[in-house]
């Protein structure tokens, strides 16, 4: 039994929550974002908070009232602060510059490469190594960070390339005469 559909999920202040016909929309400061209830899945709000409950009571059934219930909290979660995502470049020459929805990246490649970012996710670029990416949509925000890490991965050898901010890359050690 899932103990991640058990928790309910609440609401912070300017947060709403509308269901429409097995259509969940949650509205904050930071947009509109709409998930789609299963049909082994029941929906209740009470005030500031919506418990999630199987229709019936088997294995498969809270599987997905566990899953429902995560992707909710995110939509409340993002909608209301946000998710941002930082990747750093590292690698001599390696360059970030954010105009627009376009993010320009010379990763030592014969030409510079350019990514347009998809709808509802944002740009910075503190330095010219580092991109902050930040978007209320959690699913789109990873896309996006892990295309643009997947132009050039951190290899294994010097750790060039481009990483998360916080990911460890393990370093092998080069070959003995």
């Amino acid at each position: 039994m899932s103990r991640v559909a058990k928790a309910p999920v609440t609401l912070p202040e300017g947060t709403n929550v509308t269901l429409n016909d097995r259509q969940v929309e949650v509205k904050g400061k930071n947009g509109t974002l709409s998930l789609s209830l299963h049909e082994l899945v029941e929906l209740k709000q009470e005030d500031g908070i919506v418990v999630l409950s199987p229709v019936v009571d088997t294995k498969e059934a809270w599987m997905h009232t566990g899953t429902v219930r995560a992707l909710l909290n995110n939509m409340v979660k993002g909608v209301s602060e946000g998710f941002e995502r930082r990747l750093q470049l590292i690698g001599v020459g390696y360059r970030a510059q954010v105009a627009g929805n376009k993010v320009n990246l010379s990763l030592g490649f014969s030409h510079p490469i350019e990514y347009t970012l998809p709808e509802g996710v944002t740009a910075e670029s503190p330095s010219q190594t580092e991109i902050l990416l930040k978007s209320s949509d959690k699913q789109k925000l990873g896309q996006a960070a892990a295309k643009i890490r997947s132009f050039r991965p951190p290899e294994p050898y010097k750790g060039k390339g481009v990483r998360y901010s916080d990911e460890v890359v393990l370093r092998k050690e080069a070959k003995k005469k």
